[in-house]
């Protein structure tokens, strides 16, 4: 696995109308291709892969070093892909802001529309549970905005959402891919990308499972946490020797979680997932049980930064050279007749494309053994 950091700041959201339309052309003509050659499900796996969709915001022509290259390119692609998204057996839902908000539903109108086999409860989880992760089991300082959830007919899904850290203008993105999630709480990303931020609380890390454990028991006995909670935020700080907490994670108030603690004990849930899916147990929550368990059982959550990914293009913004319209025309014409043609029994251009991504492997795989 290549290390290294990517840092998508929030300047460079602005794409020229006529930029976007052609990006919404190449866009959807570039999956189309793949789904062409190896069908829906490579799709997803593409877009679990933060090199490949780094690469594919450039290459339609936005700049790599902005976070709009996540929320303009998906944007695109979900309004290029909507005519074909039957054909395709892909479904992209989802999206910036309040947008993101109606994913569930778009889910479920998708299924009823198309009559997808599909289990619309598992998927609208899938979609709700990695939003969950990433907000309040993940405590790196970056609130998400932006979720896109992309799903076949089959049922299987993928999620590429954004994160931003509003006091230093930062973003950070996060990938799942859900062929390989086993569990939502341990380890379930495919990639995190953006600047390590330092010390955080990772609830997700395989070395915080025995704080889950000791939270989920602590679930049951909500007047325990709330005793020792409150008996925190009377303790001088140079008694909380074991709660070393960077300013973005404080203490939390007893009286915050009162009502989070109360519906836990009336669930009862069995596992930490089940506890985390709970309707409002949020960060504060997760970061309460948390500090209980390290104070009362001694279970050190993980403080470990997730982020594990880096990146080098260029792109919209003139770096390493301003989009050329002509030659993005003359590109999107290209890859549209080539799969006008493969569609009629002519496979010669789609070889071509084929050999132009072998190359492009080697090269990036001599990168990566150079890294």
């Amino acid at each position: 696995m290549r290390t290294g950091v990517a840092n998508l700041p929030l300047h460079g959201h602005h794409c020229p109308r006529w930029l976007f339309d052609r990006m919404v052309k190449l866009g959807s003509a570039i999956i189309e291709a793949i789904v062409e050659e190896y069908g829906p499900g490579e799709v997803l796996k593409r877009f679990a892969d933060p090199f490949w969709f780094q690469a594919l915001g450039c290459v339609v022509g936005f700049d790599w070093h902005s976070s709009g290259l996540t929320t303009v390119l998906c944007g695109a692609l979900k309004e290029g892909l909507r005519p074909k998204q039957h054909a395709l057996g892909l479904y992209l839902a989802g999206g910036k802001a309040m947008a993101s908000r109606k994913t569930p539903l778009e889910i479920e109108k998708y299924a009823d529309r198309f009559a997808l086999p599909v289990n619309v409860g598992l998927l609208q989880y899938a979609s709700r549970m990695s939003a969950k992760v990433d907000n309040a089991a993940v405590q790196d300082g970056f609130q998400i905005y932006h979720h896109v959830f992309t799903f076949t007919a089959g049922g299987s899904w993928a999620v590429v959402q954004q994160g931003m850290d509003q006091s230093s203008g930062w973003a950070r993105r996060y990938h799942w891919l859900g062929d390989e999630v086993d569990t939502f709480i341990q380890e379930p990303h495919a990639a995190v990308c953006g600047q390590p931020v330092g010390e955080i609380l990772n609830m997700v890390a395989g070395e915080s499972a025995a704080a889950r454990d000791a939270s989920l028991y602590l679930a049951g006995r909500p007047a325990e946490v709330d005793s020792v909670l409150k008996k925190l935020a009377g303790l001088p700080a140079g008694r909380l020797r074991v709660l070393d907490l960077p300013a973005a994670h404080p203490v939390p108030q007893a009286g915050r979680i009162k009502k989070a603690l109360a519906g836990l004990y009336e669930v009862q849930p069995s596992t930490y997932e089940g506890m985390l899916a709970v309707e409002g147990v949020g960060p504060a929550t997760v970061r309460a049980f948390a500090l209980v368990a390290e104070v009362v059982y001694n279970t050190g959550a993980s403080r470990s930064d997730p982020v594990r990914y880096s990146f080098a293009h260029g792109g919209k913004d003139g770096h390493p050279f301003p989009v050329k319209r002509l030659d993005y025309d003359r590109t999107i014409a290209m890859l549209e007749n080539a799969l006008r043609r493969a569609k009629t029994g002519d496979q010669s251009n789609m070889e071509a494309l084929k050999r132009l991504s072998a190359i492009s492997n080697v090269y990036k795989n001599t990168k990566n053994s150079k890294s």
